[in-house]
């Protein structure tokens, strides 16, 4: 799937069964609230918590969770991501394309 059949599936969704985007000043407390999920499990499993009884390593399921808030909010401001994805990996080529290989702290 690319990033553009996801917009438009999620688009479908929302119209099928979502009745309606939630405003974009929710759904960005949505995705901060998404966001806070995935730094549990990835403090679970890759920090030094651990989970809780009954409490399962989901951390697929919350990137998934992150990033569907995100399109939504992508779709509803008309932001094109694959556009802007593709820009920012243009920007970040020119702009990194050898700072993080001289970066002695990176080798190992």
């Amino acid at each position: 799937m690319t990033i553009k059949e996801a917009q438009q599936q999620v688009d479908q969704w929302i119209k099928e069964y979502g009745v309606r985007y939630f405003s974009e000043l929710t759904n960005m407390a949505c995705l901060t609230e998404e966001v806070g999920e995935l730094a549990r499990v990835m403090a679970r499993t890759y920090g030094d918590q651990s989970f809780k009884a009954g409490e399962k390593e989901n951390l697929g399921e919350e990137m998934a969770d992150v990033l569907w808030v995100l399109i939504c909010l992508a779709n509803q401001t008309g932001v094109d991501l694959t556009e802007e994805f593709r820009k920012s990996l243009e920007k970040k080529t020119q702009r990194d394309s050898i700072r993080h290989i001289q970066n002695p702290k990176l080798k190992a």
